[in-house]
């Protein structure tokens, strides 16, 4: 893989020479392929799909319809399984706020942990406070991972939803999802997975990994912002009920009754996100060109070298040393993350810094956040070495006060 060349597709590079982005856990670069995409819908036609009896109208429903299939095949999924939403936090809401809210009762069990991002976590905590059931945690091991040991700790006859995340957005660990799937169909659960930090980085199968629902985002995996994918098996797609009406999910509505189209349509009120799904489909064409296995290599090797060099330095905290995937969490002793941010910014290098939208985690870390350099496959040895300077010169200016 020519990162080189790689890089040239990205507007940001050209304009940056110099620019070392690591902060790809929060939001991925677009490549000009997307863009390029993105605007030809805008320019050649720019007009609203499925209503129109009009050519562009076809034209455009048609590129629509192809991304929603385009990106079925790129996670193994049916066409009708794919419901586009603004981004995951949507798509995590929505399998909440629906599923939850008519199959949850009183005394049921919903299971989460404290490594979830905060759109995991927190519309399942309002579901269990709403329809007085009980939300339990894994508890995480020493390392701060999920485990199947202590999984099956807390799942019981109860357990009707496990919300969980795939991979972490601070400590970077992929959770032993299969096992944990399997388990809970034993158990009559269904599990709904955060994908956000997974579907960038490695090939996903649904089918294989037989989750109930998958969630994950446009903007984090090359493609636009506001755009978002909800997977879901179509035979609970087609049991929940939606959670927004209007136009174009209505199938007939009258003075005293309504019904709605099939799915995924009738989760899908109002004109369409036409643009975002087109882009998000050319990103995934550019993913699977790249090629997981070479996008996996790459952050790997990044981060290895990464974590050598931050070990040689005094002071320095890894939280995260032994994650499979490209994220490095830390803090510099001393010096509260935000402002050690400063100092990066200063030597054109882009990280994330604070709680990362995952409190939880932050507090069974005992700290009020952490900085976080997080890797995708355009990133370069050059970047780290950028990297590994900023920390150097925030550890010296702010010991010297």
């Amino acid at each position: 893989m020519d990162i080189n060349k790689i890089r040239e597709d990205f507007y940001q590079f050209k304009d940056n020479p110099n620019l070392a982005y690591l902060d790809n856990g929060a939001s991925s670069l677009k490549p000009k392929q997307v863009i390029d995409k993105v605007d030809d819908y805008y320019k050649r036609l720019g007009v609203n799909v499925h209503r129109g009896v009009y050519r562009l109208s076809y034209e455009a429903t048609d590129m629509y319809e192809e991304a929603r299939t385009t990106i079925a095949n790129f996670i193994n999924a049916k066409f009708e399984e794919i419901v586009f939403t603004r981004g995951a936090s949507q798509s995590l809401n929505l399998v909440a706020q629906s599923y939850g809210m008519d199959f949850i009762n009183e005394g049921d069990e919903v299971i989460t942990t404290e490594l979830e991002h905060h759109s995991s976590h927190m519309p399942w905590f309002n579901v269990c406070k709403k329809k007085k059931a009980t939300l339990k945690y894994i508890e995480l091991d020493k390392e701060g991972r999920i485990t199947v040991e202590a999984f099956k700790k807390v799942l019981s006859d109860k357990t009707k939803v496990v919300a969980i995340t795939y991979v972490s957005n601070v400590m970077g660990y992929i959770t032993p999802i299969k096992e944990i799937i399997k388990l809970a169909h034993e158990k009559g659960a269904i599990v709904t997975l955060d994908g956000a930090q997974a579907v960038p980085h490695m090939k996903i199968d649904v089918k294989e990994l037989d989750c109930d629902f998958l969630s994950f985002s446009g903007h984090k995996m090359c493609g636009p912002t506001g755009i978002g994918v909800l997977y879901g098996k179509y035979d609970l797609l087609d049991k929940m009920d939606p959670i927004e009406f209007g136009g174009d999910m209505a199938d007939t509505v009258r003075r005293d009754s309504q019904t709605y189209k099939v799915p995924p349509y009738k989760f899908e009120t109002g004109t369409p996100i036409i643009a975002g799904a087109i882009g998000l489909a050319e990103a995934c064409k550019y993913l699977d060109n790249i090629g997981f296995d070479n996008i996996v290599k790459q952050e790997k090797y990044l981060r290895d070298i990464a974590i050598k060099e931050l070990e040689k330095i005094d002071g320095v905290i890894i939280y995260n040393k032994t994650a499979e995937t490209g994220i490095i969490s830390f803090n510099i002793e001393g010096i509260h993350p935000h402002d050690a941010a400063s100092v990066f910014d200063n030597n054109d290098v882009c990280i994330r810094a604070g709680h990362h939208c995952a409190q939880l985690i932050t507090t069974w870390l005992n700290t009020i956040g952490t900085i976080r350099a997080s890797f995708y496959f355009y990133n370069r040895e050059e970047d780290i070495d950028r990297f590994i300077k900023a920390v150097k010169e925030a550890k010296e200016f702010f010991g010297s006060f």
